[in-house]
């Protein structure tokens, strides 16, 4: 082979590595994944540093969701092409490293291991081959058959912890990556939630936070056969569980039985995540999402005739190819209409391997930031107002820690709702993790602040 198309060789002993460096990005369920790969590791001898300079081993765990998220982890390995790149391995695992698979190592020669979030219970074998000598190690396999779960995870919150219950998704959303990034949908057993669960309880865990690309779309894999619904019931029942949270719900499999368990139990959270995505039913065609506005709306009354508030949250994309401004207007009546407590909107990419790369009408860039900016102000205003509602109520919320800068202490409500507080006679202890009563003094559209009762 002519030398100058050898591929680069790296002088790197991967039996001394006993370093790692993680960086994630993207969504809780990302967050979780490296929970799992954190514990993989730690149980393999390896130590967690928290700089990429002080470790011989850097992960970085992509989200392909979005191009922006995409290209930071491009930008990331940039940094360590050359001097500062030697005498350290490198692996891209995720969504980015499913999507572009073996290509990552053209764009990154320094890359030594890509893998995907099915394989990540296969990482102590795909070290051995490392340590074997092997510079281009893949993990790529979306083998249904296969478990999504790892027998260690390493919780960096002591007091709130994630459960994936179902993997992937079947859906095939005209804009999304998911169904190529992580497969076809996989849900656990109901025997191994709950087992998961209440060993987390008797830990010490009180949140748990159920995740899954569609949650709402769990089907027990297991002998009972349980629903979502169920199977969220029985998580909010066990002994020293005392907030159960949710996301992401798709709308097509939402039913009314999840508002019910909410109305029965209070250990399950009264907040919602459903993104609509769009308030235009073309423009929800086009997105191949499955579900029209009035049936999104019909969700949404179900959650508004619940006998407590339930606070609702959503996503909505501008700028889908072919969105006129009469689309646009209608997801702007939406907002006004559902009142969201807050919303995550973001401007139309295109992403690899989605049917819109397809579309031929794409919107000018600009075009998308004008009604991204549009969008947001509106959601601005709804949310000042309907925080400022909020003043003078009572709030338990959970400690979450505590800002310096403000004197604050920082808690969530029930409903999802950041709350920060003081204390009327603060005693310098630490109360993180715990329960407060919390009456609310003043709002903002993101947060609200007040003082604690005790």
């Amino acid at each position: 082979m002519p030398a100058s198309k050898a591929r680069p060789t790296f002088a790197v002993t991967i039996r001394s590595v006993k370093t790692f460096y993680i960086e994630t990005f993207g969504c809780q369920m990302n967050v979780h994944d490296s929970e799992k790969v954190i514990g993989t590791l730690l149980s393999q001898g390896y130590r967690q540093v928290g700089a990429p300079e002080d470790a011989e081993l850097i992960l970085y765990n992509t989200c392909s969701i979005r191009d922006k998220a995409e290209q930071k982890v491009f930008s990331r390995l940039q940094q360590f092409r050359k001097d500062a790149g030697k005498g350290k391995v490198f692996a891209v695992i995720g969504c980015v490293a499913q999507q572009e698979g073996e290509r990552i190592f053209e764009k990154a020669p320094h890359v030594s291991l890509v893998a995907g979030s099915a394989s990540y219970n296969h990482l102590p074998q795909m070290l051995i081959q490392l340590e074997a000598g092997d510079r281009r190690v893949t993990g790529l396999s979306l083998d249904t058959e296969d478990t999504f779960e790892t027998p260690f995870a390493r919780r960096d919150n002591p007091h709130r912890a994630y459960i994936t219950i179902i993997e992937g998704c079947d859906k095939s959303c005209a804009y999304c990556v998911v169904p190529f990034t992580r497969g076809p949908e996989r849900s656990r057993t109901s025997e191994s939630v709950l087992k998961e669960a209440g060993e987390l309880a008797a830990m010490g865990y009180t949140e748990i936070q159920l995740l899954g690309q569609n949650v709402n779309s769990y089907r027990d894999s297991g002998s009972r056969g349980w629903d979502f619904a169920r199977l969220l019931r029985e998580v909010g029942n066990l002994a020293g569980i005392r907030r159960v949270r949710f996301t992401t719900s798709h709308p097509r499999d939402f039913v009314r039985d999840i508002v019910l368990a909410i109305d029965e139990n209070p250990a399950l959270c009264n907040h919602v995540h459903l993104p609509v995505q769009s308030g235009s039913t073309a423009v929800l065609d086009r997105m191949q999402r499955l579900y029209t506005r009035d049936l999104y709306l019909r969700c949404i009354e179900w959650m508004k005739s619940a006998r407590r508030p339930i606070a609702i949250t959503t996503d909505i994309i501008v700028g889908f190819p072919g969105e006129t401004e009469a689309d646009f207007e209608q997801t702007l009546d939406l907002i006004d209409e559902v009142q969201y407590d807050s919303i995550f909107s973001f401007k139309y990419s295109k992403r690899p391997n989605t049917p819109a790369l397809r579309y031929e009408d794409h919107i000018p860039e600009e075009e998308k930031s004008r009604r991204l900016a549009v969008l947001q102000e509106r959601q601005r205003q709804i949310q000042i107002r309907n925080n400022a509602r909020l003043v003078g109520e009572v709030k338990e919320v959970m400690v979450e820690g505590f800002n310096k800068a403000t004197g604050q202490w920082i808690g969530r409500t029930c409903e999802n709702k950041t709350l920060n507080f003081i204390r009327p006679q603060e005693s310098g202890e630490n109360i993180v993790g715990e329960y407060r009563d919390v009456r609310v003094t003043r709002s903002g559209p993101n947060s609200l602040a007040g003082e604690s009762l005790r």
